[in-house]
């Protein structure tokens, strides 16, 4: 439901996760989207020539190029706050989406990356896409039992004690804990958890989703000064959210060529990108489909029942009315959970770099980490695993300073 793709081949450097995954022989396989071009169908039937795909994917390639010269120029500029979003670069070169096609196509070079829309996309700071940029094109879907975590438990295990059935067992991890409250003082930090424990400490390291730093989940004391609640309230989490849909018998076609499918709606991201899994879980007859943004919430709020019947009616759509009906459902709720309230950050137009670098300064004892601190690889797990070692470091210095 989570993260599921890594990059690592291809690139100008080594992806780190990319490479812990192969020591410890992860599942994962290669996401092969280059005949989507023959799956594209229309919103009232029927498919798009690949002419007609291939012709909307050059437009946003040449949205992609002249971004990137672009954005080059606004990161040389003087005036270090200068930006302008995606949507002002393909106005300002005629790339802009005129057709559903093209707005189709659009939607899943750029909301389909960072789960937000191009017109509220920094230009400076997210094109060129970095993780693409540093480690590569080529993206390889994560279908292992141990799940995308085993990552975090690879790098746990250099310092945690786990049990023989491979879980944590070590005194200094304390689980289902709910931080509700922190205290610091000058001579340290206190943590108070939802049912009443506390737990104190010289420095405290915090690593929430922005989405719940933006609620009033935990509650500060001192409270945030006004400049760290703006760099907080001002960046932006999407939303991304992946339906799975289980049926009794496939009926799409598998094999080379067949793993992704778009669906070309008026209305932007409307069930727009569709997957199968029979690659990675053959026989499992299970498909999703990838919404964003104002989509994601709109399902989040109706019942998971509405949600089956309108992605049913657009795969009745795609591939007839003979197909049979989904036996399963699962829609998660990333934005009313309480404790992600959204997936990963996006760059906001508008946001200039001194507001992201309060954002991941400490405020007295408290430092502040996680993918959204990081300032090129913000919504990305790697960007979390970067600013996680970043931010260990500051504090090491912080307490060897003070014992020196």
């Amino acid at each position: 439901m989570g993260a599921n793709w890594l990059h690592g081949e291809g690139g100008l450097m080594k992806n780190p996760l990319y490479e812990m995954s192969k020591k410890i022989h992860l599942k994962k396989y290669f996401s092969d989207f280059s005949n989507v071009s023959l799956n594209t169908y229309k919103q009232e039937g029927g498919k798009y020539s690949p002419k007609e795909v291939d012709g909307a994917f050059t437009k946003v390639e040449k949205t992609e190029t002249f971004g990137e010269k672009v954005s080059k120029m606004l990161k040389a500029d003087k005036n270090k706050n200068d930006d302008m979003s995606i949507l002002s670069l393909e106005r300002l070169y005629h790339t802009d989406p005129k057709t559903t096609l093209e707005k189709m196509v659009d939607f899943y070079t750029f909301d389909g990356e960072q789960a937000e829309a191009p017109r509220v996309t920094s230009l400076k700071h997210v094109i060129p896409m970095a993780e693409s940029h540093d480690y590569g094109q080529n993206a390889y879907f994560v279908a292992d039992d141990r799940g995308f975590e085993s990552l975090v438990h690879l790098l746990a295990k250099q310092f945690l004690s786990y049990n023989s059935k491979g879980f944590v067992n070590d005194h200094r991890v304390k689980f289902n804990q709910v931080v509700r409250e922190i205290k610091q003082s000058k001579s340290g930090v206190r943590v108070i958890t939802e049912d009443g424990k506390q737990y104190d400490a010289k420095t405290v390291i915090l690593s929430p989703s922005l989405g719940v730093l933006q609620s009033d989940l935990i509650t500060f004391v001192p409270t945030l000064p006004m400049w760290k609640k703006r760099a907080i309230s001002e960046f932006s989490i999407g939303i991304y959210t992946k339906i799975f849909l289980k049926f009794p018998t496939k009926f799409w076609p598998a094999g080379n060529g067949t793993e992704f499918f778009f669906y070309v709606h008026e209305r932007r991201g409307y069930y727009a990108i569709w997957q199968h899994l029979e690659n990675e879980y053959p026989g499992s007859n299970i498909m999703f489909v990838t919404v964003t943004d104002d989509e994601s919430i709109r399902v989040e709020q109706q019942s998971d029942e509405k949600t089956k019947a309108e992605a049913m009616e657009v795969l009745r759509k795609m591939f007839g009315n003979h197909i049979p009906e989904a036996t399963h459902i699962m829609v998660p709720k990333w934005k009313s959970d309480r404790f992600y309230q959204g997936c990963f950050t996006n760059w906001p137009v508008g946001y200039p770099q001194d507001r992201h670098d309060q954002l991941r300064a400490p405020f007295g004892r408290i430092y502040f980490t996680g993918e959204h601190t990081h300032p090129r690889l913000f919504g990305y797990a790697d960007g979390a695993f970067f600013a996680g070692g970043d931010t260990a470091k500051q504090v090491i210095n912080c307490l060897n300073k003070k014992t020196s």
